[in-house]
């Protein structure tokens, strides 16, 4: 499979803004804004991402509410591919299939619509977001787009927050492709 080469990787990450103790004190966050805002990066970055899966046959790309909905979205024009919101609850205004995850200090939990992939039993589905850090998200987006009866083959991220765990713990279920790893 395709990946980026070392120097191709430090330009990409020079398009990501690091803003230190945010949301709160001792947080390194990766703002995706400044890679957005960057239409070369930008356009190299889906360039990547349409040469690694262009030819894999895949039926549907699903993104994860919110910013994986901006990169999948943009994957979808670009492989001619329809886009599938996985979305927080009481989103979506249809029947719906639904997965819980542990947070920090509670829960949470994400939805597909039933029909999300058009009851073609067997679709290729890839699996987009920006970032994976602890997997639960991840795991449970994993979870309800086999829970439709397709098959999620890939989960791809910008961003792999590596000492967090998310990528070994997917892994576990489907195979995992992170651009970036800090």
């Amino acid at each position: 499979m395709i990946e980026l080469t070392k120097e191709e990787k430090k330009l990409l990450e020079r398009s990501i803004r690091i803003v230190k103790d945010f949301p709160k004190a001792g947080i390194v966050f990766r703002d995706i804004t400044t890679l957005l805002n960057d239409k070369k990066m930008l356009s190299f970055l889906l360039d990547h991402l349409c040469k690694r899966y262009e030819n894999n046959n895949y039926d549907f790309v699903a993104g994860i509410e919110s910013r994986g909905f901006i990169f999948a979205s943009m994957l979808c024009a670009r492989l001619k591919l329809p886009f599938v919101p996985i979305r927080k609850p009481k989103k979506l205004p249809y029947d719906t299939f639904y997965e819980e995850y542990d947070l920090e200090y509670g829960k949470d939990r994400i939805e597909i619509h039933k029909d999300a992939f058009l009851e073609k039993k067997g679709s290729k589905v890839l699996l987009v977001d920006d970032l994976i850090a602890t997997g639960g998200t991840a795991i449970a987006a994993y979870k309800l787009i086999n829970k439709t009866g397709a098959n999620c083959l890939e989960a791809c991220f910008l961003i792999n927050l590596k000492d967090l765990g998310g990528e070994k713990r997917l892994k576990e279920f489907t195979s995992v492709y992170s651009v970036l790893e800090f």
